[in-house]
């Protein structure tokens, strides 16, 4: 176990057994003004984010004593929302990793850009740390009403949880009702990044919406174009 002060940015918790990469990690994300708290198995990663609250987790998928994608259902399961990257060494990984039942909020696949994993933790804070005034009236499609200001979502009058990453990509989809966006568009405007970074997470995130939106979901896929939400 290493830990680095709290400093203003907020401590993350990086799970990660390979001590070279998890050195990496910890290095780029003190120099962004994080503090970091590293574990090297996950059994004692669980228990540090149950006992720090970090403000984001960085697992790697293949950990001892307990794998990462179990880490985060047992979060996920306990009520516990923190977002979540996760770590992979292929890309085949990725349903598993950010499938439908296990809520982590993105993943970056190995060998990975340190800097990259850094601007994806900022935007994964970015995604909850709040709306800009004046964007933050509820709004309804069909059955579905989201609140930003609250991060709530109503389906058939039935709230849903979602994770940051799911919540912000149904809100941009609903602040247009009807507006087909690209998955390059969503890519840049809901995690961030660049289109080169990879249009894949955004379907496998629609997915997730839709699945826990059930019967009620408003997401339509515009073949060869993107999505929209539609009443």
């Amino acid at each position: 176990m290493t830990v680095d002060a709290a400093v203003p940015r907020g401590l993350v918790l990086v799970v990660e057994d390979e001590p070279a990469i998890a050195d990496l990690v910890r290095l780029y994300l003190s120099r962004d003004g994080f503090g970091v708290h590293l574990e090297r198995d996950g059994t004692a990663g669980l228990a540090a984010a149950r006992r720090l609250r970090p403000v984001t987790c960085v697992l790697d998928i293949s950990l001892p004593g307990l794998a990462g994608t179990e880490l985060c259902r047992r979060l996920r399961e306990a009520g516990d929302w923190t977002p979540v990257i996760f770590l992979t060494a292929r890309d085949d990984e990725v349903d598993r990793i950010v499938g439908l039942e296990l809520g982590a909020d993105d993943y970056v696949t190995k060998p990975f850009s340190p800097r990259e994993l850094v601007a994806r933790v900022r935007a994964v804070l970015r995604r909850t740390a709040g709306i800009p005034q004046g964007v933050d009236r509820p709004r309804s499609v069909g059955p579905v009403t989201l609140d930003p200001a609250r991060r709530t979502v109503l389906a058939d009058g039935a709230a849903v949880q979602l994770t940051s990453t799911e919540f912000d990509l149904l809100a941009h989809l609903m602040a247009r009702p009807g507006r087909v966006f690209t998955r390059e568009e969503l890519l840049a405007a809901v995690w961030g990044y660049a289109a080169h970074a990879g249009t894949r997470t955004v379907d496998v995130h629609v997915a997730q919406v839709r699945a826990k939106l059930g019967p009620a979901s408003v997401i339509r896929t515009h073949r060869g174009v993107g999505y929209a939400a539609d009443g």
